[in-house]
Formats: structure tokens, C-alpha cells, sequence
């Protein structure tokens, strides 16, 4: 048993302790030296082994980058060194249009590709579910339009070519069909949860945890499931920035009256202009207002 150092695929975690792929696909338990980690999911580590069945990680390698989320009393990350997101919405149970904005700020900030997938689009409100995302294909973002359940191959077929050679992270609330999307796409997900179960010798998969899987036999395309969230926190973005993070804004950035102008109320601001005329959708305006009120206000504790 070799204790040299190596590298590896961070593939589950929970507090101290993570399931660490090494490179020919065997996964281990591991720790971190000391109480506090800052590994996960999707972290490139280099550890070593400490008995035959478990590990050390002695140290994160550097990220590309890392989707998190931030409010007043804590971060949650939810992972590393991703390719793509895949924002999960449908038409039942209604979206909250709020929270799809703060994931595609967060994507957006961290030079992530978002893609909204609108699912159970089968159902009989998908009309009305395709009009609360016009602005958003408006300004160019991507909305798949699937039936996970219901046109199962046709979804796969849609998602496959898109997903290939990337680790792609699911994001979105309970209900929306995540289970059934991680299921379409990874046919042995319940086997791989299994011995990432044993690895952490644990007796279940908990949807507590950010879970990696691999869609194909060559470890090339990745998908990774990740718990559900009432809150999305954006503190880590200053609210002078917010409106570089909304397409449908940036075009007019710089041609306000005023160089530090918060697009809300000041005399020659193109935004409000733009918003008058129809180009900037009141809903997403409202939103808007809504995070710079957020953001500026001074922490509560």
C-alpha cells in the first residue's frame, strides 16, 4: 500500500469527511488535517492514504472556480470547478422568479454557464410557466424546454450532446424533478450512491449533500446533484454590481447621467428609461430593487 501523496476527485463530503476518486476510479474516505475544511464536491486534492481504508487530504489544489451562496450568517458552497449549471424550474410547482435570478447571478459571477431547463412542460400551465421566462430567453438566456417523465427519451436526447465533457451542476428546488433528471442521465445513480455510502460507511443517501456521478463508463461527463434551498444569499456581491451581472441590463450601463448611478431613482438613468420602454421587464426590475435593498443594507448582527 503506497502512502505517497496523489491526486483526486473530492466526489461527496460531509463536514470532516469526504469521498476522495483517485485516478483509476476507486473511491475513499477521507479527512482533513485539522477541524476546519474548505473542501468541495468537484475539488482537485492531493491526499494520501493513512490505512488501507482511508485517507488524508493534505491540500486543495487551486479552483477554476466555485458557486456559492452567502447571507448574513454563513457560505454554502455547493461546488467546484464546474463547466456548466443547469438551472431546474417547472411548470408545477410554480417557480419563484427570484430565486432563478439569484442562481443566474451567482453562475454569472463565478463564469459559469447557465442554462435554465423548464420541465413538465406536458402539463397544462406550461403556456402561462413559458411567458414568466420571455424576458429571460429576451435577453438571450437559454431555456430547454423538457417533459422528464413524459417524453423521457427525447429529454435525454436533449441533454446528452449538451452535457458532454463537462461537470454539470442541478440546481433547483424540491418538485421540480431532479431525481428524475439525475436518473434519466445516470442510469446506475443508485449504485454509485451505494458505495459512496460504504466509502463514508454510512447507511444512506441523504439529499443533505452535494453527490457527484458519472454519466458514462470513460469518467468524462459529469453530473452533479445538489441539495435543495429555501434562501439564496447573493452577500458576496456589492450592490453597485449587481446590474453587470443581468444581461438585459448591460446594455445600458454607462450611458446613465451619473457614473455611480444605482439605477433606481436618479435623473437621466437609462436603466429606468429602458424599463419604461418596455425593454426591461417590470418583474426583473423588481427583483432588482429588491437585491440592492439586500445588499446595501448593513448586517443584522
Amino acid at each position: 500500500m503506497s502512502k505517497a501523496p496523489q491526486t483526486g476527485l473530492v466526489v461527496r463530503g460531509h463536514g470532516r469527511h469526504y469521498v476522495v476518486e483517485d485516478q483509476d476510479g476507486q473511491r475513499i474516505h477521507c479527512l482533513t488535517r485539522g477541524k476546519k475544511s474548505d473542501c468541495v464536491v468537484g475539488d482537485r486534492v492531493r491526499w494520501m492514504r493513512s490505512s488501507e481504508h482511508e485517507g488524508v487530504i493534505e491540500k486543495v489544489e487551486p479552483r477554476r472556480n466555485l458557486l456559492f451562496r452567502q447571507d448574513e450568517w454563513k457560505t454554502k458552497s455547493f461546488a467546484a470547478n464546474l463547466d456548466r449549471l443547469l438551472i431546474l424550474v417547472a411548470v408545477e410547482p410554480q417557480f419563484s422568479e427570484s430565486q432563478l435570478t439569484r442562481a443566474l447571478i451567482a453562475a454569472q459571477s463565478a463564469g459559469i454557464t447557465a442554462d435554465i431547463v423548464l420541465n413538465k412542460t406536458d402539463l397544462p400551465g406550461a403556456q402561462a410557466a413559458r411567458e414568466r421566462l420571455a424576458p429571460y430567453t429576451a435577453m438571450g438566456q437559454r431555456v430547454l424546454e423538457l417533459s422528464l417523465k413524459g417524453r423521457p427519451d427525447e429529454s435525454r436526447e436533449v441533454l446528452r450532446p449538451l452535457l458532454h465533457g463537462q461537470a454539470t451542476l442541478v440546481l433547483g428546488p424540491s418538485g421540480t424533478g431532479k431525481s428524475t433528471l439525475i436518473n434519466l442521465l445516470v442510469p446506475d445513480a443508485q449504485a454509485q450512491v451505494g458505495e459512496i455510502s460504504q466509502a463514508l460507511n454510512s447507511g444512506r443517501h441523504t439529499t443533505t449533500t452535494t453527490q457527484w456521478y458519472w454519466m458514462d463508463a470513460g469518467r468524462e461527463d459529469a453530473l452533479i446533484d445538489s441539495p435543495g434551498f429555501q434562501e439564496f444569499g447573493l452577500r458576496q456581491i456589492a450592490a453597485p454590481d449587481l446590474a453587470s451581472y443581468m444581461p438585459d441590463f448591460k446594455p445600458y450601463l454607462g450611458e446613465c447621467r451619473f457614473h455611480n448611478c444605482s439605477h433606481r431613482h436618479e435623473p437621466g438613468c437609462a436603466v429606468l428609461v429602458a424599463v419604461e420602454a418596455g425593454a426591461i421587464s417590470p418583474s426583473r426590475y423588481r427583483i432588482y430593487d429588491e437585491l440592492w435593498d439586500e445588499l446595501s443594507a448593513p448586517p443584522k448582527y
